[in-house]
């Protein structure tokens, strides 16, 4: 199987706005930072440092958002996937936590002004999100949620099974929780706005141009070099995460892949989309084995799922999972459902699923372990990796420096055995409530 799917057979690459204009690196030129990586971590935070007059290049080795940034489903829930908010505070101690925690939280603020101020053409609605409470014993958790995220800040709220339904038009659920302050746009929409953003405010971008090597120059800085150039800079920063390839020795190896799987219908009725997902929010289904779907600007449902056993690999079977789920939650359904786009991407997943800071070498730090929740973390990691660049001191920053370190082994098999975990988990909870089990449980 090819590690990358082909990014043209994604949705966003048929309907996103063009790129703007950029071409490779042909010879050497001079910058205070290099980013090496034109996701949405690279590209904010050559966004923030031009606008803070610092004369920064991105090298790309394909194009901006080609990849997880362009693939994935286009979902911007500001909050942690794997772990609660008292776990956090935990798993790395005060006053890394909280300034994590913050900076999470508030990320839609920050991808809402990008947007706005930049006129980014993207899709961008922000109607929330609906985790589902797939039975009575999730509830428990869905209401330790709305008392932990609100008292950070978060707008949300528990919402009971008649008004969860009244929002998502499913009678599945039995209870939900509603974060007021999410949003959906086209994700590679979105990031080629931000590459013109930062192109805008003096950033340099040069496309089809991988970071083969970066070596200390006889000055003090950094030779970044690339098939047809490099970059002298004082400062290096690399976010290429899961799709790393080369450029700084072992990097690739602090991480271990977690393939996700993101389809689209076709264009639904209007009677359809006015009994599924009415308020055009973004739907998670509540069960550890996710099943997450919200609708284009086009009014083509997307939903995301990760690979297990032959769904992944049977397109077929796995395109009839997804149908059958999709209409087992919103009964009301009367069209066949055809899945018109199937697309892969890769997640760098690590034991801690929370963004790692690596301290590679005086002057030049990675960013890896984003794991599932790229729109805002990708957008508010712009913020923390700039400050870094301006002389923010370790004490002062959002994320800890960190010594690399290699993923260790388990980690190839880890996450799809935990997937596994919560199906099980799942699947014995719901039939103690005596709650029906979706298709394919």
């Amino acid at each position: 199987m090819a590690r990358f799917s082909p990014f043209e057979d994604t949705l966003w690459f048929a309907t996103a706005k063009p790129a703007p204009q950029t071409n490779p690196l042909e010879g050497s030129v001079r910058a205070d930072v290099c980013i090496v990586g034109a996701g949405y971590a690279g590209l904010t935070t050559a966004l923030e440092l031009a606008k803070a007059g610092v004369d920064v290049v991105v090298l790309e080795r394909e194009e901006a958002g080609f990849g997880g940034s362009g693939r994935n489903a286009g979902h911007c829930t500001p909050t942690f996937t794997h772990y609660s908010l008292p776990e956090l505070r935990r798993m790395l101690g005060e006053p890394w936590a909280e300034r994590l925690i913050q900076r999470q939280t508030r990320a839609n603020d920050r991808v809402s002004a990008m947007i706005r101020d930049y006129q980014i053409d993207c899709e961008w609605v922000q109607n929330g999100y609906v985790m589902g409470a797939p039975h009575k014993g999730a509830l428990a958790e869905i209401r330790r949620k709305v008392e932990t995220y609100n008292g950070v800040g978060a707008r949300t709220r528990f919402v009971d099974r008649d008004e969860v339904e009244a929002i998502t038009g499913s009678p599945r659920f039995h209870g939900g929780w509603l974060h007021e302050e999410a949003g959906h746009l086209n994700p590679l929409g979105y990031a080629r706005g931000l590459a013109r953003a930062a192109m805008q405010e003096g950033a340099r971008i040069f496309t089809g141009s991988a970071a083969l090597s970066c070596e200390r120059e006889a000055s003090g800085g950094w030779a970044v070099g690339t098939p047809g150039g490099r970059v002298i800079a004082d400062k290096v920063i690399f976010t290429t995460g899961a799709y790393t390839v080369g450029g700084w020795p072992k990097l690739d190896q602090t991480f271990k892949i977690q393939r996700v799987f993101v389809a689209a219908t076709q264009v639904l009725s209007p009677e359809t989309r006015q009994s599924v997902l009415p308020d055009n929010t973004t739907i998670h289904d509540g069960r550890g084995d996710i099943y997450v779907y919200k609708y284009n600007g086009g009014g083509r449902i997307v939903c995301s799922m990760f690979p297990m056993g032959r769904r992944g690999r049977d397109l077929a079977y796995t395109r009839q999972v997804m149908s059958e789920r999709l209409t087992w939650l919103h009964p009301q359904i009367r069209e066949t459902i055809r899945w018109d786009y199937l697309w892969f991407g890769e997640l760098d997943m690590q034991v801690r699923t929370v963004p790692r800071l690596y301290d590679l070498a005086p002057g030049v730090v990675a960013l890896t372990g984003l794991s599932g929740r790229g729109v805002p973390t990708g957008s508010m990691l712009g913020s923390i990796l700039s400050e870094w660049a301006l002389g923010q001191t370790e004490s002062e920053l959002a994320l800890k420096l960190e010594p690399l370190t290699a993923a260790p082994a388990y980690m190839a098999f880890g996450p799809a055995l935990t997937l596994r975990y919560y199906r099980v988990r799942d699947n014995l909870a719901t039939r103690l409530s005596g709650a029906a089990l979706p298709p394919h449980a």
